[in-house]
C-alpha cells in the first residue's frame, strides 16, 4: 500500500482526474491505480486518453475515460456525474488540466489571456462545481487543485500564467473555508519546474519556451515523484503543498517578506 493515510480516509477509493492523458495527471492516475483506486479520467486528447485507459484496464484497474474539454462545464459535469453514478459516489477530485502562456501584460494578446483563463482558472472552477455536490453527499472528500509556485513567485514575463495560478491558489483557500463544515478537505499544489508535457501547447515568446524547457530538463524532480508527494501530503490533510521540499523556503519568504522577495525575483529574472 503506497498511500495508507489516503486509503484509510477513503476506503471506497474513487477518484476523478482532469488532464489525465499525460504529465502529472497521468502519473497521479498510475499512482492511485497502484493502490487499487477506481478512476475517472478526463482529457481533451482522445488518442492519449484511449491509450491510458487501455493500459490501466489491462492491469485490472476499473477505469472510465471521458474525452472532453475543461472549458466546457457541461462536458465536465456530465463526466463527473457519470463516474459518480457508476461507482455510487466520489471521494477525490483532482483538477489538474492546465496550459502555459508567457509574456508581459501588454505583449500577450487578449485572445491568449482569455484562452489561459478559460483553462487554468475556469477549468478548475468547473471541476470544483461538478465535484462538490457529490463530495457533500458523502460529508467527506478531497479536492486537489493543481496550481504552481508561479502563484506566489510572480516572476516578470509570465503575467498570464502567474495570474491564473494565483487565482487557483486564492480559490482553493476560499473553498477550504467554505467547505470545512461539509467535511471536505481542499489541497492546492504549488510545484516549481518538473518535466512534463505542459509546453506542448504553450503560447508566448520562443525564448521563454526554451528557457522553461531548460528548467524542466534540469530540475531533477521527476513527475512520478511529484505525484507521490501530492498524494502523500494531501492524504495527510495539508492545504498548501509547495513542491519540492526546497520550495517551502520560498513559500515562507514570500509570506514573511513579500516586498523583499519580489524585488529579489525581479533582479534574478533580469539577469
Amino acid at each position: 500500500m503506497l498511500y495508507p493515510r489516503l486509503n484509510a480516509r477513503f476506503p471506497r477509493k474513487r477518484a476523478f482526474i482532469t488532464g489525465a492523458g499525460s504529465g502529472l495527471g497521468l502519473e497521479l492516475a498510475r499512482a492511485l491505480a497502484g493502490d487499487g483506486w477506481a478512476l475517472g479520467l478526463f482529457d481533451r486528447n482522445l488518442e492519449r486518453l484511449t491509450e491510458v485507459e487501455g493500459t490501466l484496464s489491462a492491469a485490472g484497474i476499473p477505469v472510465l475515460a471521458y474525452p472532453g474539454d475543461v472549458t466546457q462545464p457541461d462536458e465536465l459535469t456530465v463526466a463527473v456525474n457519470s463516474f459518480a453514478a457508476t461507482h455510487n459516489g466520489l471521494d477525490v477530485m483532482i483538477n489538474n488540466a492546465g496550459v502555459a502562456c508567457s509574456g508581459t501584460l501588454m505583449e500577450v494578446p487578449l485572445e491568449d489571456w482569455r484562452w489561459i483563463i478559460d483553462i487554468n482558472l475556469m477549468g478548475v472552477v468547473h471541476g470544483c462545481r461538478a465535484a462538490v455536490p457529490h463530495l457533500e453527499r458523502n460529508n467527506a472528500g478531497l479536492l486537489i487543485n493543481v496550481a504552481s509556485a508561479a502563484a506566489f513567485v510572480s516572476a516578470p514575463g509570465m503575467a498570464p500564467y502567474n495570474t491564473t495560478k494565483a487565482a487557483v491558489l486564492s480559490l482553493s483557500e476560499t473553498l477550504a473555508g467554505e467547505l470545512q463544515a461539509s467535511g471536505i478537505q481542499v489541497s492546492v499544489v504549488l510545484p516549481t519546474y518538473f518535466k512534463t508535457a505542459l509546453l506542448e501547447s504553450a503560447r508566448g515568446p520562443d525564448e521563454a519556451r526554451v528557457r522553461a524547457a531548460g528548467y524542466m530538463e534540469n530540475s531533477g524532480y521527476l513527475v512520478a515523484e511529484v505525484a507521490r508527494d501530492v498524494l502523500t501530503f494531501a492524504g495527510a490533510g495539508k492545504l498548501y503543498i509547495p513542491l519540492p521540499k526546497s520550495t517551502r523556503s520560498l513559500w515562507r519568504k514570500k509570506r514573511w517578506m513579500p516586498e523583499s522577495f519580489l524585488k529579489h525575483v525581479a533582479k534574478v529574472r533580469g539577469r
